[in-house]
Parts: C-alpha cells; sequence; structure tokens
C-alpha cells in the first residue's frame, strides 16, 4: 500500500513516518499543503493522510481540489477541530474519514486499515490467482495452503501486480507505487525482487509474473 502523509509540524511528522514504515507502508512525505497537493494529484496513491492546518494550502482546500478533479484516493483528515459541525463538514467535503488530535498511532494505524478494506471496483479484500492467496491485513501469503515467506517489498510488489492483474505495469509505475518518489529508477532492485518472487512462487507447470522488454511485468494466465 502507498500512502502520501502531509504534514507540516516536524515531531508528528517523524513519529507518522516511524509508524508507517514499521506496519509496512510505502509512503511520501510533504511539509505544506502546495506540495501535497502537487503529489496528491499527479500520483497514485492508496490512502492520503493531510494535516487540517497546513500552510499555503489547507488540508481542508486540498480535499476540495482533489475531488473536484474526480481523484477518488481515499482521505483521512487530521485535526484539533472536535465540533460536530467540523467534522461534519470535512465528511461533506469528500474527506473519508477524520482522527483528532492527539491520537495514538495504533489508532491511525486501525483507521488505515479500516479505510482502506472499503469495498473498490478494483480491490477485493483476499486477492487470489491459481494457487495463490495474498491477505494484505494479515500480510500472510499461501501457495497450495502453505505460507509462504516474503519480505515487505516483496509482499507489496506482489499485492502491486495482483491488484493490476492482466497489465503490463512499467518500471515506473512499479517504483512510484512500491517503493517512493527517491527511489532510482534506474536501479536493478526491481528485478532482483521479481526473481526472489519467481523463486518463491513459480512451479514446474505456471509461470507466475511475465516480462515484456522494455514495457514491464504482468501477472496472468499466459503472456
Amino acid at each position: 500500500m502507498k500512502i502520501l502523509l502531509v504534514e507540516d509540524d516536524d515531531d508528528i511528522r517523524r513519529a507518522l513516518s516511524l509508524s508507517l514504515k514499521a506496519d509496512g507502508h510505502v509512503f511520501d512525505v510533504a511539509e505544506d499543503g502546495e506540495r501535497g497537493y502537487l503529489l496528491a494529484s499527479t500520483n497514485d496513491y492508496d490512502l492520503i493522510i493531510l494535516d487540517y492546518n497546513l500552510p499555503r494550502l489547507s488540508g481542508r482546500e486540498i480535499t476540495q481540489k482533489i475531488r473536484q478533479e474526480n481523484i477518488n484516493t481515499p482521505v483521512l483528515i487530521l485535526t484539533v477541530r472536535s465540533e460536530i459541525n467540523d467534522k461534519v463538514d470535512l465528511l461533506n467535503i469528500g474527506a473519508d474519514d477524520y482522527l483528532t488530535k492527539p491520537f495514538a498511532t495504533s489508532e491511525l494505524l486501525a483507521r488505515i486499515k479500516a479505510i482502506t478494506r472499503r469495498p473498490k471496483i478494483w480491490q477485493g479484500h483476499i486477492l487470489k490467482f491459481r494457487d495463490i492467496e495474498l491477505d494484505p491485513d494479515k500480510f500472510l501469503v499461501l501457495k497450495n495452503h502453505k505460507r509462504i515467506n516474503l519480505s515487505t517489498k516483496e509482499f507489496a510488489l506482489l499485492e502491486y501486480l495482483l491488484r493490476n492483474r492482466g497489465q503490463i505495469m512499467s518500471r515506473q509505475k512499479i517504483i512510484e507505487h512500491v517503493w517512493d518518489e527517491n527511489a532510482d529508477p534506474f536501479s536493478n532492485t526491481i528485478e532482483v525482487h521479481i526473481r526472489s518472487l519467481r523463486r518463491k512462487l513459480d512451479d514446474d507447470r505456471h509461470k507466475l509474473i511475465f516480462t515484456f522488454s522494455n514495457r514491464g511485468y504482468k501477472i496472468d494466465e499466459k503472456k
């Protein structure tokens, strides 16, 4: 899962970044509303976390702008505002949820799971393909009902390809979604992780991940 975190408070931003990383999430970070809006409007995220009181553009303004542009990425707003009218306003402009400061990071992580479990056209809960099952909530991959141990990046890469089954996913898209905006697009890290997944999940009868030269990778029944 890839998340955008927009928070101007240094201490809160660092604490949330550590919690998101420990929970296995890939994320980009912005320190002000303008940068946050730019990232939100030009990248593909599974969730956007916005502080309400941001410099340059508020979390409320960012939410309004991306909804006007038909960007339907779930939005979670962090706010010190506790009045019912303020909360209703956030939901009415398109936020999916809000969390009142101060809050425990465990509650934030629980909200993230709850929001991203909500049905989307392309997203199911447990992803299945042939004899492989992937459960995002439990960080669990089964092959023929036997657990397969994957690293965090291997898991995220497999989940991304499964969610986009039948589509060729370019190196750039994979880097943006599974790694982050600072990753080196010219390194061989994708190839290394693809080889590792093949070693763990391929069998004599079936190939799981197909390579398309100069185009990308795809999970499908056949090339």
